[in-house]
């Protein structure tokens, strides 16, 4: 289990997310941290990286830019910032947890395997430091993002939470609902939901011949099972998913293990 000590004023504390180094959602989670203790420190990309995933720059250097105290950017992916974030920007002493986003968009069901947001606190929990990813639920037709509701709830999630602890190799996935803080309508532990996804596709011409494609938005539309993510968010609940890095489907072993024998 990762345990956490009492003080929570004495933590060390990693920001990164997927928008970039200079998204609102992260300034909104720089202020939440610092409602918890006064050593936070900010490591994420440069340029926005939404829908990066768990990549991880290989064939190209890393750039790492102090931007200001505390504050650094990295030219590469969610993955790369936490990476060189853990072992050049802390080294000194590693951080005691880190916190991604908070995403502009929320990260349930599938499409926790494509965030750039979940992915930084994969990273982190694959190198052994508890991590929690943040997100707001959003209407990408409207230009207001209710990041009050993140900052309203967030502080006291982070310190429940760290009371609680979670174990190891697993990270919390944290949803906000599309509402103001008022129309909040209680705080659910979920499990992962399940949503078409859709023909994402769209296809547009070149005047000079040729195809280019968009990939469109996630389908709003399904709500998802009850006791899921998607469900507890469309009830305008916060959606709180621990998230294991083990993908295998123990149910399968057995059974393929006897299918495979008798070959």
């Amino acid at each position: 289990m990762h345990e956490f000590p009492r003080r929570l004023d004495k933590l060390r504390i990693l920001i990164s997310n997927d928008d970039g180094v200079r998204a609102p959602g992260i300034k909104v989670l720089e202020r939440i941290a610092r409602q918890i203790t006064d050593d936070v420190w900010t490591c994420a990309p440069l340029n926005e990286q939404s829908g990066a995933g768990h990549s991880l720059t290989l064939r190209y250097p890393l750039w790492l830019r102090r931007i200001a105290t505390r504050r650094y950017a990295v030219e590469g992916t969610p993955t790369d910032s936490v990476l060189v974030g853990i072992h050049h920007a802390v080294k000194d002493r590693k951080p005691d947890l880190v916190l991604s986003g908070v995403n502009r968009g929320s990260n349930m069901g599938e499409f926790i395997t494509y965030s750039g947001t979940c992915s930084a606190a994969m990273e982190a929990t694959i190198l052994g430091v508890p991590a929690i990813a943040f997100s707001q639920q959003t209407d990408f037709d409207r230009t207001n993002t209710h990041w009050a509701t993140a900052e309203k709830y967030a502080p006291d999630l982070i310190r429940k939470l760290c009371s609680a602890g979670w174990p190891q190799r697993t990270f919390i996935n944290v949803n906000f609902p599309d509402c103001p803080p008022d129309e909040v309508t209680g705080v659910e532990v979920t499990s992962q939901g399940s949503r078409p996804m859709g023909d994402s596709l769209v296809e547009s011409r070149h005047p000079r011949g040729g195809r280019y494609f968009w990939v469109g938005a996630l389908p709003t539309h399904s709500s998802g099972k009850k006791g899921t993510d998607l469900a507890a968010v469309e009830a305008r609940r916060i959606s709180v998913t621990p998230i294991d890095l083990d993908f295998t489907n123990r149910r399968a072993l057995k059974p393929l293990a006897a299918a495979l024998g008798k070959s």
